[in-house]
């Protein structure tokens, strides 16, 4: 989503500390300061006019003195596991069906609580974008970016940056036709 909102022409707030490497070969747009968010938020004026990637256990951190506009990126369950698998796998670290179930149970209710919780939030506004939709149906789930934005788009640039060859943890075809719905 950040190759796409830069693309679009929205600027980025990253620090490309975090270099690319075989989970992740476009880098992970990702901003240090984020992961301290618990603790410190001065970095949030820089923010302001920019797309930040924050990962959604640290979405209740943020002040509630500011407005946000969230982009939440859902994706099936079966490849965030799978995902996470190779990645523990790369890394040397045993894997096994027992870490998925834990893994499934404790992100399904982490997903519950965060939407619950974001549903009570007055100040933030929510675009929920799933990850297999964008892939199958790229214009469709991004010509709904720019109004949510309020900004005009570059939409001709955005589905181009989308790779399916890094696609790599696909679902099923039963769970696909599941989302399908």
């Amino acid at each position: 989503m950040m190759q796409i909102l830069a693309a679009g022409g929205i600027k980025l707030l990253t620090d490309s500390q975090r270099p690319a490497d075989i989970n992740n070969p476009r880098g992970y747009y990702e901003f240090e300061p984020v992961k301290h968010l618990a603790k410190n938020a001065n970095w949030l004026p820089l923010a302001q006019g920019k797309a930040v990637k924050i990962i959604s256990t640290l979405l209740p951190h943020l002040p509630l003195h500011y407005h946000y506009k969230i982009i939440f990126m859902e994706r099936e369950m079966k490849e965030i596991l799978a995902s996470q698998r190779q990645m523990l796998l790369r890394k040397g670290e045993k894997v096994g069906p027992r870490q998925d179930t834990r893994l499934s149970i404790a992100f399904s209710q982490h997903l519950r609580t965060i939407k619950a919780w974001l549903r009570r939030q007055k100040n933030f506004a929510v675009l929920y974008i799933n990850y297999n939709r964008l892939l199958n149906h790229p214009n469709v789930e991004i010509a709904k970016i720019g109004p949510f934005l309020d900004v005009s788009l570059n939409v001709a640039a955005m589905p181009k940056v989308i790779d399916p060859r890094l696609y790599r943890q696909r679902a099923t075809a039963k769970t696909k036709a599941l989302t399908a719905r």
